[in-house]
């Protein structure tokens, strides 16, 4: 019996999530990445919710708590770095989830895991799709062409191969939320610690400084631009010179560690710059293609639990096409678009209650968490002040479970 095969373009954890289980139910895999080796690095990401459930079942829970960023806690601070409030972090799901680690150590270590028959193609890209009743064939940038049974598009917010397949606004529906971030590894100095210190100023800024494993620290500027031009928006994000500057001139008299960030910024090698933008769809699937992670519903840090919902993505997917031939084995050698239409619906229908519960932030929410204005900013604290308070941190709290369900897992059986 031959196995059915599946391309995924993508390899960060969404896209080695589902090459992961689609392996371990049986499948040939082929991921596809456009960087021309694995990417290391980037900022926190976190295991919340169901997402603990799946890495247990991958067995890995160990791996991901010893590469964990060894941030204790979060806290707001004042321009002078004093404390002003802390975050509830009690519980695996906290400000500080209890698994919290860093996008490349977490993609690492899935990488390294990776069942034998999983081939990884990097420096490649998608450049065309023909969904055909009998297979999906795709060919790529370096002229390499594919026959499979599944294509699986695990890129990102901004997907190239989505945009080859569904067409905006009608089957993609994405929503700019008004803040960019800047994110990048500076030097690590005597006065950070183990907690994530978040900074917030008027004129819709943040600074954010964040403790990793090794040995540097992680820096985030943050702002709004709703009402006003956006520094970076005429600016090539390969420019860093460029960069720095127009966040410099943004971040002009904000104080506490900005200058130092910006410093830091002109140096890094891993200086990224990104437009938080959410993917609304109504569908995430189309014949026999179908949308993981951020290609598919990116919720962005301000929803919150992107990492999570990606890496469960990659169990769901593959126990929604097990599902379809657990009763008829001998249909892996014939595997018909219906069925794979009908699995990617079940997929569908499993995963939209998670996406749909973080997507919808609230009307007002980016004014509340970027004040303009000082009055803006005492309403923020005084806010602040409230709901951090002994009697409402419970309350508070629940704003980080994310990615969390009371409904099990799909039922999947892993191939000896």
């Amino acid at each position: 019996m031959s196995a059915p095969h599946a391309v995924i373009s993508g390899a960060s954890i969404a896209g080695l999530s589902a090459a992961w289980w689609l392996r371990r139910t049986g499948w040939d895999v082929t991921v596809i990445e456009r960087a021309p080796a694995f990417r290391d690095g980037g900022q926190n990401v976190d295991v919340r919710g169901v997402a603990h459930e799946v890495l247990e079942r991958m067995g890995l829970v160990d791996a991901v708590r010893a590469a964990n960023t060894t941030e204790t806690g979060t806290v707001l601070v004042t321009q002078d770095g004093s404390v002003r409030a802390e975050l509830p972090s009690d519980g695996p799901d906290g400000a500080t989830a209890e698994l919290e680690v860093l996008r490349g150590d977490f993609a690492r270590i899935l990488l390294d895991d990776l069942p034998d028959g999983v081939e990884v193609v990097y420096g490649d890209t998608i450049t065309s799709v023909t969904d055909r009743d009998d297979a999906v064939t795709v060919t790529t940038s370096a002229r390499r062409r594919f026959d499979a049974d599944l294509l699986v598009v695990a890129e990102g917010v901004r997907s190239s191969t989505r945009s080859l397949v569904f067409n905006a606004p009608d089957d993609v529906d994405p929503r700019d939320l008004g803040v960019t971030m800047a994110f990048g590894t500076i030097p690590r100095t005597a006065s950070d610690d183990g907690r994530w210190r978040w900074y917030t100023a008027v004129g819709g800024r943040q600074v954010h400084l964040r403790p990793d494993p090794h040995g540097t620290t992680r820096a985030i500027l943050a702002y709004a631009t709703e009402g006003d031009q956006d520094d970076l928006g005429d600016v090539d994000s390969r420019d860093r010179s460029a960069v720095v500057a127009a966040l410099a001139r943004r971040y002009e008299g904000v104080g506490w560690e900005t200058d130092r960030v910006l410093a830091g910024f002109a140096t890094t090698d891993d200086l990224y710059v990104d437009r938080l933008t959410q993917i609304r769809m109504p569908s995430w699937r189309r014949g026999r293609v179908a949308l993981v992670g951020d290609a598919a519903w990116c919720v962005t840090p301000m929803g919150g639990g992107g990492a999570s919902l990606a890496f469960t993505s990659g169990y769901v997917l593959a126990a929604s096409l097990a599902a379809q031939f657990r009763d008829d084995p001998a249909a892996r050698d014939d595997i018909s678009s219906a069925s794979v239409e009908r699995a990617l619906a079940a997929f569908d229908d499993w995963m939209r209650p998670l996406v749909d519960d973080v997507q919808g932030i609230p009307s007002g929410v980016v004014r509340f968490a970027y004040p303009r204005s000082r009055v803006g900013l005492a309403a923020r604290w005084a806010v602040d002040a409230v709901l951090l308070s002994t009697p409402l941190r419970s309350l508070a709290a629940r704003v980080t479970r994310v990615a969390d369900t009371d409904r099990p897992l799909p039922p999947l059986t892993v191939a000896s």
